[in-house]
């Protein structure tokens, strides 16, 4: 046992207890913590510092605003309901088609399964008692413009939407990686329901070492196509984004997840003050070495451009 913790040292894996106890205790103050668990306040934030994000069709907070439903969701084919409070994709409905009018309507999630006004209601029900939210306290239910999934990720991804993750340390991007939905996740891109993670490289945003329930994986279980060489598009400008997300959180450790649509562009999704350690499964590398360089460096640049190129030099260093 020594000798695998020694070797696990001197890969610079971040450690559970590390994370908590030197990093999110220490450079995550509780009382930021809303501006990131709160999914609208995040929204807010990211629009007032000019970050793009999917469009927000109607907030219920009431039942009585439940009963009245069918009534919001008239003008929208497709669209997501989700918990302010939630995370770990719990709670999250996608609808991709709304077949039939009036009584007669029903929406079609993606897997192919129809569901009336009813169920949705009871859906929406559930979030507002707080069964999804991170404290189990009331929440508030948001209906919102579904992302739709880029060509690019065709042949590696199951009917979800892939989400790109970093993790961001003093407004530094220092790790990323690609989460690939299968029909084991349900068609989420959360690993812990059975995605998968692909790291990715840091200065080109060309993938390539792929995780699949914490073992090594080369190709894609749905599709079998490999998950390594696909260049993310855009990639400075993602790496840019998610620099700027410290700007109006202020969190010191953080994790961006960031979605890319055809017609929208890069968008941001979520915000996390407490991201996981599967990244470094994925890109077959520790983060302690990089957050240890970054800790040497000051003052960090104010500036998110610079934040971004300091990255790349600590990356460097640190491999």
């Amino acid at each position: 046992m020594t000798g695998v913790l020694r070797r696990l040292r001197t890969a610079g894996i971040l450690s559970m207890n590390r994370r908590n106890l030197d990093y999110i205790q220490r450079h995550n103050p509780r009382r930021l913590y809303p501006l990131v668990d709160d999914k609208l306040i995040t929204r807010e934030r990211a629009i007032a510092n000019g970050i793009a994000v999917p469009e927000t069709f109607a907030v219920i907070e009431t039942e009585h605003q439940n009963r009245k439903l069918g009534e919001l969701l008239e003008a929208h084919g497709d669209f997501v309901i989700k918990p302010a409070h939630g995370s770990g994709g719990n709670g999250i409905l996608v609808i991709h088609e709304r077949i039939g009018q009036g009584k007669r309507t029903s929406y079609m999630r993606g897997d192919g399964r129809p569901l009336r006004i009813d169920a949705l209601r009871f859906h929406v029900s559930n979030i507002l008692s707080g069964l999804y939210s991170l404290s189990g306290s009331s929440d508030r239910a948001i209906i919102e413009y579904r992302v739709k999934p880029d060509p690019l990720f065709k042949h590696i991804s199951f009917r979800g939407i892939p989400d790109i993750r970093m993790v961001v340390y003093k407004g530094v991007p220092l790790m990323a990686m690609l989460r690939l939905p299968t029909s084991g996740s349900g068609g989420k891109a959360n690993l812990h329901q059975g995605a998968i993670g692909v790291g990715v490289d840091m200065f080109s945003g060309i993938t390539a070492h792929g995780v699949h329930y914490e073992r090594p994986a080369q190709r894609h279980p749905d599709t079998g196509y490999p998950l390594a060489g696909l260049q993310l598009p855009d990639w400075e400008t993602l790496l840019l984004l998610a620099a700027r997300c410290h700007d109006f959180t202020e969190l010191g450790y953080l994790g961006v997840d960031v979605v890319l649509d055809p017609t929208h562009g890069p968008l941001l999704l979520e915000l996390n003050a407490r991201p996981g350690l599967s990244i470094q499964l994925a890109n077959h590398c520790g983060l302690l070495h990089r957050l240890r360089a970054a800790d040497n460096i000051n003052p960090i640049p104010s500036n998110a451009a610079q934040r971004v190129t300091l990255g790349q030099k600590l990356v460097k260093q640190t491999d």
